[in-house]
């Protein structure tokens, strides 16, 4: 019979499943190290990206991003000057380009009209609040609102996505069909009392194209922000998950015998 902890059924005690996901960090920044997300220079950058990267690879929304970069219209004045059609084809990479043009133009709009065209008046908001102003926004749903919250705007939330799911359902930290605040609640309540305690500096370190990788990227501007000890860890934990997601528990032949986190596995000796 499982737990339930904040609404998301569990296969062991709650306290043990919350060490299971520290361990998780420990072990995977061990391996890893810093992952230097978001790769951005600008909170903005990460903005679009956030939108630009639904439903496509990353190497998608890269190639769009350069595009816009080229045409100097990364920004909250490029956007809005940009026509419609324009901004279609500078982000045709990405797909679904007509739809992420529109929802681009209507959060620039959204923050004129709120915020002045201020991302620093947006992003002084209490989290709760600013949370769900976004989840109103069209075409933003809750890993979109809480990556532009955690790596746009330092504020502590921590972004649930497929990897994420995955992971915690193979290792049976949550059964399936937890709904995605529920499997974020379990990692911020989890994380919260680590970063507080926790002696580890959790700072961007040295990138090393050398090393083991994980989702690493090399150093960026909002990679290598100062943020607080909650914010940094959940920004870390993420970037390594998408690392174990994309590297080792794939959806179909996840490769368990060289993942990290294979003695964490249920049954494993």
């Amino acid at each position: 019979m499982g737990h339930r902890y904040d609404g998301v059924a569990l296969e062991k005690s709650a306290a043990k499943s919350a060490q299971h996901i520290t361990l998780y960090f420990e072990t995977l920044y061990r391996a890893w190290g810093p992952q230097h997300w978001w790769p951005a220079e600008s909170a903005f950058e990460v903005i679009v990206g956030a939108y630009l990267t639904q439903n496509t690879s990353w190497t998608n929304v890269e190639r769009a991003l350069a595009k816009l970069r080229r045409e100097r219209v990364l920004s909250v004045r490029g956007i809005r000057r940009t026509t419609l059609r324009k901004l279609e084809r500078l982000i045709r990479s990405s797909g679904y380009f007509r739809q992420k043009s529109r929802r681009l133009k209507a959060f620039v709009g959204f923050l004129d009209r709120r915020y002045g065209g201020s991302l620093a008046r947006m992003f002084a908001q209490p989290t709760a609040e600013l949370r769900e102003e976004l989840l109103s926004l069209n075409g933003v749903g809750p890993e979109t609102a809480d990556s532009i919250l955690l790596y746009a705007g330092n504020h502590a939330v921590f972004v649930v996505d497929a990897y994420t799911r995955r992971i915690v359902e193979r290792h049976g930290l949550a059964t399936a069909g937890g709904t995605y605040d529920e499997l974020r609640i379990l990692f911020e309540q989890a994380l919260f009392p680590f970063a507080m305690n926790s002696q580890s500096t959790l700072l961007p370190d040295v990138f090393s194209a050398a090393g083991p990788k994980g989702s690493c990227h090399p150093p960026s501007r909002m990679s290598t922000a100062r943020r607080s000890p909650e914010a940094q860890l959940f920004n870390e934990m993420h970037g390594l998950i998408v690392g174990v997601g994309k590297n080792f528990c794939k959806k179909s032949q996840p490769d368990c015998e060289r993942c990290p986190l294979q003695t964490f596995l249920p049954g494993t000796k």
